[in-house]
């Protein structure tokens, strides 16, 4: 009996030991930022979906083909005791090509451009200051949009996760893409 409380015990305070937050990110193919953010030190979970538009409900062919408004974005799940927004925000900005207004690497179109989402002022501030630093450090203008999060839709099931369940297929287009490659030349 007493192991079974302190079992009890520890499982209690390690989910309350927790403080969640959520933070929205698009930076093209929801597949690539989903599998980059999973490694990230404090990220609990990330879930692929769309976010920014004005359709309620969207489908893939529906914000990718369609006029929905909506991006292709990643809820991150993050833990605050671990990392911060600002962590993240910077961790967005090395996994997309802030340069490119027509979306990102192989995907364009609308719904593949770059948004930092904000949910309060504090992140809208960060996320202003950090543009202000890249473009000053690149001395380029920085066409990533910085919108309002107002609400986030999940994408089809196929879609989350797909870099685990589909590996092959996804690392082929990872690479005809020239994602790392691009990356590499802008931050490294």
């Amino acid at each position: 009996m007493k192991k079974f409380l302190i079992l009890i015990f520890f499982l209690q305070t390690s989910a309350f030991s927790q403080n969640l937050d959520n933070a929205y990110f698009a930076g093209g193919c929801f597949w690539c930022m989903e599998e980059a953010f999973e490694k990230k030190e404090g990220v609990l979970e990330v879930i692929s979906g769309y976010s920014g538009g004005t359709t309620e409900n969207p489908n893939y062919e529906e914000v990718t083909y369609g006029n929905s408004g909506h991006f292709e974005v990643i809820k991150v799940v993050f833990d605050r005791n671990k990392t911060n927004y600002k962590d993240l925000l910077d961790f967005f900005w090395k996994n997309i090509d802030p340069f490119d207004e027509y979306g990102q690497f192989c995907d364009k179109g609308y719904s593949y451009k770059s948004v930092a989402f904000y949910k309060n002022n504090e992140e809208k501030k960060l996320i202003k200051e950090s543009i202000v630093k890249l473009e000053k450090k690149f001395n380029k203008k920085i066409v990533t949009y910085v919108r309002e999060f107002e609400k986030f839709y999940i994408a089809e099931e196929k879609h989350q996760d797909f870099y685990i369940k589909k590996f092959a297929s996804y690392l082929r287009y990872k690479k005809a893409c020239g994602r790392e490659r691009i990356l590499n030349r802008i931050w490294n």
